[in-house]
């Protein structure tokens, strides 16, 4: 595939830039939380409606795969499927950005970029359903609800949605305080785990005026904060590593009375499995052992959230070549480091190989370190990029669809 031929889709992109931004204001003035997103469900297959895709829904989320089956995909029997995946759900912030389609939903906010990520999928379907008759495979647009914490990706996989596999999968993030319309991304973990801690430590209770005569919690919570920064560092490989922060100390009624109990809540972030069970088991071990130490006991609960989000060697490089040839060197940026939050993108490609990349949405000439960053009530991002990203779904579908990860 020449040149020529895979920077055609930024100009094609661009016709439909005024119907995304469209879209994704309509998204951002309505969002929704967790697995259930009818509104946003809606619009999609409005915005959809008329083009050649067949539609699948599964029981457990209001999440859509629509499917394309490209006009060559008949013609041999190795004919490829590759898979293009959006994000439709919003966290629970109260938008403080003066925007003119500001959320109209008391306390949620498409604070971290699910609206852009949406309209450029649909964008990106519109681009290869006008091509569909030079297609050699079939793409799926995977529009996912619950990616904030929810599990969406593993539900619409147990659902069935994406059977059978597709042979790659990629998705893009927006990231508003990055270059303005530069791509990036990195070979092997590219985002953490994300697991959450709870701690309870348990004492007895007194008056705080005679600390001898109770236990109380409140000192060995804070050294079960400090033992566990400790053992972060004396434990753990910097060349492994792990972030544990506890986020939430809740303690007492009032300033006379010492508790029975401590209560604490943190994130547990690694980057590959073994230090994940790893950080897991030492922390079972650790914290009952610092209660015990002071008279205390203590409970220690960790409830899994999403794996670490592994990109595929040849995928990444795939990524990358396909920017470079679509949108120039210039608009590609090769990570140094994996980010430490956490995507559920990650349930798809530990099943597939593919990638995910960041897509710099930063307003075009501001500088992009001062911009209000992901998970902000402030945030906001230039909707230029959108026919960007939504160029970059369809060329890589095409080019993966023609020539796999050659």
């Amino acid at each position: 595939m020449t040149l020529t031929e895979t920077s055609r889709w930024p100009a094609e992109a661009e016709t439909l830039l005024d119907d995304l931004v469209d879209l994704r204001r309509a998204i951002h003035r309505e969002p929704e939380l967790g697995l259930q997103n009818p509104k946003t469900l809606a619009k999609i297959k409005d915005a959809l409606s008329g083009l050649p895709l067949e539609f699948r829904e599964g029981p457990s989320t209001t999440g859509l795969v629509a499917i394309l089956r490209g006009g060559l995909a008949g013609n041999g029997g190795n004919a490829r499927t590759v898979l293009l995946r959006g994000d439709m759900d919003a966290l629970p912030l109260v938008e403080d950005t003066g925007l003119a389609f500001t959320s109209e939903t008391s306390g949620a906010m498409h604070a971290c970029g699910h609206d852009t990520h949406v309209a450029m999928l649909v964008g990106a379907a519109k681009l290869l359903c006008a091509a569909r008759d030079r297609l050699p495979g079939t793409v799926m647009f995977m529009f996912q609800p619950g990616e904030e914490g929810h599990h969406g990706a593993r539900f619409m996989l147990d659902d069935g949605l994406i059977d059978p596999l597709p042979d790659a999968a990629f998705a893009l993030h927006i990231m508003p305080n990055a270059p303005h319309g530069v791509f990036a991304g990195r070979a092997g973990p590219l985002l953490a785990s994300s697991d959450v801690l709870s701690i309870t430590v348990k004492g007895a209770g007194g008056h705080a005026s005679m600390p001898q005569d109770a236990i109380d919690p409140i000192p060995v919570a804070c050294a079960i904060v400090t033992a566990i920064q400790t053992m972060v560092t004396r434990r753990i490989s910097v060349f492994d590593p792990a972030v544990i922060t506890i986020a939430k100390i809740a303690a007492g009624t009032t300033n006379n009375i010492i508790p029975e109990t401590a209560d604490m809540q943190g994130t547990i972030r690694t980057l590959s499995p073994h230090r994940r069970a790893m950080v897991a088991a030492e922390l079972r071990r650790l914290v009952p052992a610092i209660a015990e130490a002071h008279g205390c006991t203590a409970e220690v609960a960790i409830e899994e959230g999403f794996p670490v989000t592994v990109c595929d060697s040849r995928a990444a490089a795939f990524g990358q070549r396909v920017v470079e040839e679509t949108f120039g060197e210039a608009a590609w940026l090769t990570m140094d480091n994996p980010v430490m939050g956490a995507e559920d993108f990650a349930y798809v490609l530990e099943k597939v190989p593919g990638a995910m990349f960041w897509l710099g949405a930063s307003e075009a000439g501001s500088d992009w370190r001062q911009c209000c960053g992901l998970h902000s009530n402030r945030m906001i991002l230039d909707e230029k990029v959108m026919a960007r990203g939504a160029a970059l779904h369809a060329a890589l579908a095409e080019r993966f669809l023609n020539e796999g990860f050659a």
